[in-house]
């Protein structure tokens, strides 16, 4: 696909965040918007899939989402590659919807193989379906996402371990460096100092994009990262980003990692995305 129609795409799904998010006055719209490049990259650029969903994925590749707050970008980039119906995306967070804050495994919503949200824990499971990937054959990739701040968790490093040693390499874990998290700048919540030389002590394969939010470096770098796999190694991206990025008074901070916009600054931020594939 052209990358001028995928910077189209991202443009609707900003839209899709900033507006599922108004909608009920809940969620967390800036790790979503800084993820979009991404997330649109992977889904109609990158991966072998198929929207006529299997949950155990065989013979395509799979994506796990584990920072599962960002849950409006992962809906909205789903819907919009045909796995839903992308008027379903009006039901986020309201009662009995299968697009609930954190994506949930029980509402049986095409796209979600694991709950996710609470942090830490996407990267074992990653690991678990890209060994098991390995075992049976299947020559296709597990990709994931995980924020940088979620590296704050424990049971990431015991994975990250575990990925090195069984020499998993078909697996690409992104991570989101937008150095933000809930309580403000990671570096003065727990500093993570060089996620580089970590990974790279770790046994990973580290890809370092420093403009994330920029398209066509994106899918360069996921394209790089693929030609990476079946080397002996798990490969790591660190995807620096911009929490917020389209949205000029949301960019940058922290301040928007769980806040919903007013009536007032979702019509300033509608101003600066345009509509592309049409609303919802």
């Amino acid at each position: 696909m052209e990358i001028n129609k995928l910077k189209d795409i991202a443009a609707q799904v900003r839209r899709d965040i900033v507006r599922m998010v108004h909608g009920v006055q809940s969620g967390h719209p800036g790790g979503s918007l800084g993820c979009t490049e991404y997330l649109v990259a992977l889904y109609f650029q990158i991966m072998k899939h198929d929207p006529n969903f299997k949950m155990d994925g065989v013979g395509e590749d799979i994506f796990f989402l584990s920072n599962g707050h960002i849950s409006p970008v992962f809906y909205s980039v789903l819907a919009r590659a045909g796995y839903f119906d992308v008027a379903e995306l009006a039901t986020f967070r309201k009662l009995d919807t299968r697009l609930q804050g954190h994506p949930t495994t029980h509402e049986h919503l095409p796209g979600v193989r694991i709950a996710s949200g609470s942090l830490g824990q996407g990267m074992s499971v990653a690991c678990g379906a890209a060994l098991t990937k390995k075992l049976n054959g299947d020559k296709q990739l597990v990709f994931s996402l995980h924020g940088d701040g979620e590296l704050q968790e424990g049971q990431n490093w015991e994975a990250i371990m575990f990925a090195a040693h069984h020499k998993i390499d078909n697996l690409i874990a992104t991570i989101d460096v937008n150095g933000q998290q809930i309580d403000g700048p990671t570096s003065k919540v727990i500093d993570l100092g060089s996620l580089r030389a970590k990974f790279e002590a770790f046994g990973w394969q580290v890809i370092e994009q420093t403009n994330g939010n920029d398209m066509a470096q994106v899918v360069a770098t996921l394209e790089q990262a693929k030609s990476e796999t079946g080397k002996g190694k798990p490969i790591c991206i660190l995807l620096h980003t911009i929490m917020g990025k389209g949205v000029d008074f949301m960019e940058g901070t922290h301040e928007w990692h769980g806040i919903a916009p007013s009536d007032v600054q979702l019509e300033k931020a509608l101003e600066q995305l345009p509509v592309t594939l049409g609303d919802y």
